[in-house]
């Protein structure tokens, strides 16, 4: 019985002694904090979709369109990614058709169209015309809020290592895409 209350007290003392402040930074406190910082890097456009569930649509939409590889290079990108509330908005049986294989082609220009190549932050936002990765501009306007065409941005600034994500409440498609074809 004193053996245990003397080894108890030997790890308080022990215990309380590397709880005290002298001012200086321990090893073990620095592991920790690499050990932080590494847990809250960010990942490319296309990781950090996928660790998102409101954007497992979309991630299906890439991978269905081949983009994936493309979305994880050097950048940067802006991305303004529609959000699956957004896609579930669109006329039923579209998203369907545009996942089929024949479709690939129609699927990447509606995609790239949600693209900018450059990283653009949301102080940055302009209101204006901007050029897209599918070749095509849309719109952007600022008052009463951020619009991209007619579709609102609800969140701004998603990091990524390779650009931004802005979240879109619909999916755009550019004038040169006739979805009724399909």
């Amino acid at each position: 019985m004193k053996k245990t209350i003397i080894a108890i007290a030997a790890a308080s003392v022990l215990l309380l002694s590397a709880c005290g402040s002298d001012g200086s930074t321990s090893d073990t406190t620095v592991a920790a904090t690499d050990e932080t910082e590494m847990a809250t890097e960010v990942g490319n456009i296309v990781a950090v979709a996928q660790g998102n569930p409101e954007f497992s649509t979309l991630v299906a939409a890439v991978t269905a369109a081949g983009l994936g590889e493309a979305l994880s290079g050097e950048g940067p990108f802006t991305v303004f990614a529609p959000t699956n509330a957004a896609f579930e908005a669109l006329p039923a049986g579209l998203l369907e058709k545009l996942l089929l294989p024949e479709n690939k082609e129609v699927l990447t220009k509606i995609l790239t169209y949600h693209v900018v190549a450059a990283k653009v932050m949301a102080a940055d936002v302009a209101a204006g015309d901007v050029t897209t990765l599918e070749g095509s501009a849309f719109a952007i306007t600022t008052e009463g809020g951020v619009k991209v065409n007619a579709s609102n941005v609800t969140a701004t600034d998603v990091a990524a290592s390779n650009g931004v994500i802005h979240v879109i409440d619909a999916v755009l498609v550019p004038a040169s895409v006739d979805v009724s074809s399909l």
